[in-house]
């Protein structure tokens, strides 16, 4: 990490973490954000779910909510970047204060409600998009939605042209009764009107379904069966988690979803039995609490095909890309791989 970034990170800790995540998003618009030297290796590419990722680190959902900062984004060396959730209509979300820092645990917890500037105003900023990145849109519905399911197919509609992925979220714990959408019935029928929505785009987009930590086996059984029937592209395991176990911070006890450290082994076990459950035939993108290139390599070799972070960039800064990928192939090194896609799912039965 540069002193430039160092005292970039200080300054953005001085304000409350909303406050200091605005001001973030304007230094990517503006160029004013240190952009780290990418790394550049045919060892990290990665072909997921049709697409050519020049290497295995995204940026997950919920940092440019409203896709404001692709240009800075699309620079920043992420192999893939996710922005959203978009809704059909724009909402507030919930009232603040409604994130919170918990740097002891180096962890995130926060209770946006999916506030957003609504589809139509994304999809103008995703019309103007860099084309030199792959972009993904995370899918929401309204809170006071009366036909939720419907709501992510009107979003896809709106915005899929402009898009390289979609994503399904039904596992945001902010949005009340949302991640009732995950149980079998429901979720088929939302997948359902999905892909309905996607053959009316003009290319066929590959569809993600993001799932939350806290689901049992024999739930995470039922959404394997579902994504497979469904023909969903790929699963991203996992969302935030609403457990609070072991956490030392003052922010512990607020309300929301958590992310970062405390989420790692939760969303990794989770990730390498759907790995199981899918025979490994299924795409898989391993998200929580990744802050090393180990924690990385682990989600790869757990059965991920690529990774997303979020939160180790509130602690570790943009940075922590490139030092993820060049971990990476030093890892590849010394396990005497030839290329990440060979490293997949190799340490799988560890985590089971």
């Amino acid at each position: 990490m540069s002193l430039i970034e160092r005292a970039g990170l200080a300054f953005l800790r001085a304000f409350d973490p909303e406050t200091a995540h605005g001001f973030a998003l304007g230094a990517l618009r503006r160029g004013l954000a240190p952009m780290p030297k990418t790394v550049i290796s045919s060892r990290l590419h990665m072909r997921v779910a049709g697409l050519d990722l020049p290497n295995p680190v995204g940026l997950a959902a919920g940092f440019d909510k409203n896709a404001t900062a692709l240009t800075g984004l699309a620079r920043a060396g992420f192999g893939f970047v996710e922005v959203g959730a978009a809704t059909p209509r724009p909402q507030p979300g919930n009232p603040r204060p409604r994130v919170f820092r918990l740097p002891e645990d180096r962890a995130v917890i926060n209770r946006f409600g999916f506030n957003n500037d609504g589809a139509e105003v994304i999809a103008a900023r995703l019309r103007a998009r860099p084309k030199d990145m792959i972009l993904g849109l995370n899918l929401g519905a309204n809170k006071d939605s009366a036909d939720r399911a419907q709501d992510f197919a009107q979003v896809l509609a709106m915005t899929g042209a402009h898009l390289d992925f979609a994503t399904v979220n039904v596992s945001s714990p902010n949005t009340e009764a949302l991640r009732d959408l995950q149980g079998a019935e429901a979720l088929a029928a939302l997948l359902a009107g999905v892909m309905d929505a996607r053959a009316t785009l003009p290319r066929k987009l590959p569809v993600f379904l993001k799932i939350a930590p806290d689901l049992d086996d024999g739930d995470l059984s039922e959404i394997a069966d579902v994504a497979r029937s469904a023909q969903v592209d790929a699963i991203i395991a996992t969302n935030t988690t609403i457990t609070r176990q072991g956490l030392k911070s003052a922010s512990s006890g607020q309300k929301g979803g958590l992310s970062g450290a405390p989420l790692f082994d939760l969303s990794t076990r989770v990730l390498a039995r759907l790995s199981h459950l899918t025979g490994g035939t299924m795409p898989l993108i391993g998200v929580g609490g990744i802050s090393t290139p180990q924690q990385a390599y682990a989600k790869i070799c757990a059965g991920a095909s690529a990774v997303q972070l979020y939160t180790g960039l509130v602690y570790d800064g943009l940075s922590l890309v490139p030092r993820l990928n060049k971990g990476l192939l030093d890892l590849l090194d010394r396990d005497g791989h030839a290329t990440l896609a060979d490293a997949v799912g190799t340490d799988r039965d560890a985590w089971l």
